[in-house]
C-alpha cells in the first residue's frame, strides 16, 4: 500500500541542458562550449563537463577561454532551441505523472504524489529517471522532497531532506544580492534563518525571503501548474483499399479538411501552411505542402489549391494512408459572412496569390507599400504580398511620376528649366514648366545619391508630348531627369 496523502515533489535540474542538446546528436571528444554575444564580446553560455574540468566557466570571455584551452570547440548558443528542447523533456516527463511544470530555463518540477508505486516506489522511479536520461545523454540532478522549494534545493545543492537546514541560503531560490546580504550578517545556512527573528529579516530583505523559507519548509503552499499543450491541428485517414487516382485522393482530402477546419474555427485560428502526407503501400511517403497567402479555414477554398500538388505525386502501387496537418496557424477571428464577394475582395486576391505562389513561390509575388519619406526614391517599400497588407494611405503633397528611374544628367545651364534639351538621344522643347518643388535630403540617411544636397524639382511638359520630371541641384549646379508622368 502507498500513502496517497503524503505529497512528494521531484525536481529535475539539467545543469548542462544547452550543451547536452547539441552533443547528444553530435558528440565530440574534449572541451566544448556554446558561445553567445553580449554587447561587443562573446562569452561562454554553457559548457560540457570536459570544459569545466579544464577550468572554464559560464560568462567567461571566449577569447580568454581559448587562451586557457586551445582545444576548445564552440558552437553558437540558441536559446530558442533550448526552450523547445526543455518543452520536449516536459512532455517526456509526463510518463511519470500528469502534473509536470517547467522550473526556470533548465529544470522541471513533477508532483509524483500517489504515482511512485507504479514504478516500484520512490527509489525505483528515481532510478528509472536516471537511467532513461543517461540513455538520452542528458545530465540531470534529481531532488525529491515534500515541498517544491526543498526539492529544488536538494537537486541543486545535494543532501537529503532531513538535512535541509544544513544547506546554504542560496538553496532558497533567492536573488544574489539577498544571499550576499545574509552572508554578511553571518546567516549562511537555512538553519540560521529558522532561528532568527522574522520581523527584522522582512524589513531588511523584503517579504520574498520569508516566503521562500516558508515554501521550502512546507509552511506556505506552492502549487505546480502544468503548462497546457497547444492545440494540434491534424487529421488522418487509413484507407481500406489503396487508391491512386487524383480524384480519389482529392475526395479523401475533402473529408479530412472538414474536421480540420472545424477545429481551426473552434480555436479562432486560420491555417497559413498545410502539409498533406500520402503514405504508399511500400511504406514510402510523399508530401504536398501548401503555403497560403492569408490565413484560411474554408474547406471549399482550400481544396482546389491542393489540386496541382496532388497531381504531381507519384502514387506508386497505391496510397493507403492520408494525413493532413496545419503546420503554421495564425489568429483568424470570426467575421460576418453572407454578402457576395466582389472580384477584388481580399479573399479572391488571397486565393489568386496562393495559386500563383504554388508555381513561382509566395516570396516572388510582391507589392508596393508606402514609406515615411519625402525622398522620391525612398517613398515606397517592396514586400511579399503574402506577408503584408495593402495600404491605402498613399499621400504626397504634389503629384509624382508613374515611372521613376535613377537620375540621368542632361546638358543645361542656369537655375531655370532649359528651353531646349537632349535626353536619351532625343531633342525636346519645353512647352510648360511647373515648379520648383524643393526637396532637402534626409540628414539621418546615408544616401550616396543625395550627396549633392538640395534638389529643385520641375514638371516639364514638352511640345513632343512627353511629360518629364527634372530637378536642379543648386550646390553643385546640374540638371537631371528622374521620372516620367503618364
Amino acid at each position: 500500500m502507498f500513502d496517497g496523502n503524503r505529497r512528494r515533489i521531484v525536481c529535475m535540474w539539467f545543469p548542462r541542458l544547452a550543451s547536452d542538446r547539441v552533443l547528444r546528436t553530435r558528440p565530440v571528444e574534449g572541451p566544448f562550449a556554446l558561445a553567445q554575444r553580449l554587447g561587443t564580446a562573446e562569452t561562454l553560455a554553457c559548457l560540457n563537463l570536459a570544459a569545466e574540468r579544464a577550468g572554464l566557466h559560464r560568462g567567461m570571455r571566449l577569447a580568454d577561454a581559448r587562451g586557457f584551452c586551445p582545444d576548445l570547440l564552440t558552437a553558437p548558443a540558441r536559446p530558442d532551441l533550448d526552450a523547445r528542447f526543455l518543452a520536449g523533456l516536459r512532455r517526456w516527463a509526463g510518463r511519470y505523472c500528469p502534473w509536470v511544470g517547467i522550473e526556470g530555463d533548465d529544470g522541471l518540477v513533477l508532483d509524483v504524489t500517489g504515482a511512485t508505486h507504479l514504478l516500484g516506489g520512490e527509489a525505483g522511479m528515481l532510478a528509472d529517471m536516471r537511467d532513461r536520461l543517461a540513455q538520452m545523454r542528458i545530465g540531470c540532478h534529481l531532488g525529491v522532497a515534500a515541498t517544491r522549494g526543498a526539492a529544488w534545493a536538494l537537486a541543486h545543492f545535494g543532501g537529503s531532506e532531513s538535512d535541509l537546514a544544513a544547506l546554504p541560503v542560496a538553496a532558497l531560490r533567492l536573488p544574489a544580492e539577498t544571499v550576499t546580504g545574509l552572508q554578511r550578517l553571518g546567516l549562511r545556512r537555512i538553519g540560521d534563518l529558522t532561528g532568527a527573528a522574522r520581523a527584522p529579516l522582512a524589513r531588511r530583505f523584503g517579504p520574498e525571503l520569508l516566503s521562500r523559507l516558508d515554501q521550502a519548509l512546507g509552511r506556505c503552499p506552492e502549487p505546480i501548474t502544468p503548462k497546457a499543450e497547444p492545440p494540434h491541428f491534424a487529421t488522418r485517414m487509413t484507407l481500406p483499399e489503396p487508391i491512386g487516382l487524383v480524384a480519389d485522393v482529392m475526395a479523401a482530402l475533402e473529408r479530412l479538411l472538414a474536421p480540420l477546419c472545424a477545429r481551426l474555427k473552434a480555436q479562432e485560428m486560420g491555417a497559413r501552411r498545410l502539409a498533406l502526407t500520402l503514405r504508399r503501400v511500400d511504406q514510402e511517403s510523399r508530401e504536398v505542402e501548401l503555403r497560403l497567402a492569408a490565413p484560411m479555414r474554408d474547406p471549399a477554398r482550400i481544396l482546389p489549391l491542393f489540386a496541382r500538388g496532388v497531381a504531381e505525386v507519384d502514387a506508386g502501387f497505391g496510397i493507403d494512408q492520408i494525413r493532413l496537418e496545419a503546420t503554421q496557424v495564425e489568429p483568424l477571428p470570426v467575421a460576418q459572412i453572407g454578402a457576395p464577394r466582389s472580384a477584388a475582395s481580399p479573399d479572391r486576391i488571397a486565393d489568386l496569390v496562393t495559386r500563383i505562389g504554388t508555381r513561382i513561390g509566395l516570396e516572388n509575388i510582391q507589392r508596393f507599400l508606402p514609406a515615411d519619406s519625402h525622398i522620391p526614391e525612398q517613398g515606397f517599400l517592396i514586400a511579399p504580398a503574402a506577408h503584408s497588407r495593402p495600404e491605402t494611405g498613399w499621400s504626397t503633397p504634389r503629384p509624382r511620376p508613374i515611372r521613376l528611374f535613377p537620375p540621368e544628367p542632361i546638358m543645361a545651364t542656369g537655375s531655370e528649366p532649359p528651353a531646349r534639351f537632349r535626353w536619351r538621344r532625343m531633342s525636346f522643347v519645353t512647352g510648360r514648366a511647373t515648379g520648383p518643388e524643393r526637396i532637402a535630403p534626409e540628414w539621418w540617411m546615408a544616401d550616396e545619391a543625395w550627396r549633392r544636397g538640395l534638389r529643385d524639382y520641375w514638371k516639364i511638359e514638352t511640345r513632343e508630348g512627353r511629360r518629364l520630371w527634372l530637378f536642379f541641384t543648386p550646390q553643385n549646379p546640374g540638371w537631371f531627369v528622374q521620372g516620367e508622368f503618364a
